[in-house]
């Protein structure tokens, strides 16, 4: 039953993700011209959809790896690594959306990084490097001792949320950012909330119901138990017959 409630969480957040970023993809096709590199502002429209991409949905999966019951058993290194890869990836999807936006402001003369939404974005990313960074550098590569990992885990572990919530923050203030300037004529202002507001407002609220979901199960108990320890909620129904043995990487 518990395994059910579990999966059946994991489909509504690629549910939720993938109409976050359908959604994104439309509001820019439809109201915005659609989609090019070349430093117009069709160059800027990747920037919406790259960020909720990368620093909302693959960062929210990314995040996951570990509650996954598979995950529970055998060597802890190959989660590992598909945990260091999806977050990689996310950050990848992030930096083309910064260079989507700065190639267009700068084409178009139009200063950066003066709002807040624009500082608290930069101020999000460079706190997703250094936490990437310093996660496979302590947690991910051999070197480090056991008394580090642990020390620093609990650091590791509400850094990736604080991130998340704070790229929650920076999506929201970019949608409204966006419809501020978009919506200025007097047939069509925010304040009538035309349809473009309509699907915008709905895709940030779909963002902040798919960033709430993840923080759910990032705080139960569904979670590789430490070395030794194993509930009874984690022991029973297990998705495959395989006996937990207790290795010493658990605790890093």
């Amino acid at each position: 039953m518990a395994v059910g409630r579990f999966y059946l969480s994991c489909l509504a957040l690629g549910t939720l993700g993938s109409l976050c970023i359908l959604l994104t993809i439309y509001w820019m096709q439809h109201w915005h011209s659609g989609f090019a590199w070349d430093s117009s502002s069709r160059m800027f429209n990747w920037h919406p959809v790259l960020m909720v991409a990368g620093m909302v949905v693959v960062y929210g999966a990314a995040s996951l790896v570990y509650r996954l019951p598979q995950a529970w058993v055998g060597p802890k290194l190959p989660w590992k690594m598909l945990h260091a890869v999806l977050h990689l990836m996310a950050f990848v999807l992030v930096v083309l959306g910064l260079v989507a936006v700065f190639k267009f402001h700068n084409h178009q003369h139009i200063s950066n990084l003066y709002s807040l939404h624009s500082w608290l974005g930069i101020l999000t990313v460079f706190l997703f490097a250094c936490q990437w960074a310093l996660g496979c550098a302590i947690f991910l590569l051999p070197w480090a001792s056991m008394w580090l990992r642990s020390l620093l885990k609990p650091l590791h572990v509400f850094s990736g949320t604080a991130i998340f919530s704070l790229a929650m923050a920076c999506v929201i203030s970019g949608i409204n950012e966006k419809l501020f300037f978009s919506l200025k004529n007097t047939t069509k202002p925010y304040s009538s909330l035309p349809a473009e507001a309509v699907l915008a407002n709905s895709t940030g609220l779909l963002v902040v119901v798919f960033v709430l979901l993840v923080l759910y199960i990032l705080a139960s108990s569904w979670k590789r138990p430490e070395p030794g320890v194993l509930t009874d909620r984690q022991l029973l129904p297990r998705p495959f017959p395989v006996a937990y043995m207790p290795v010493a990487e658990d605790a890093c």
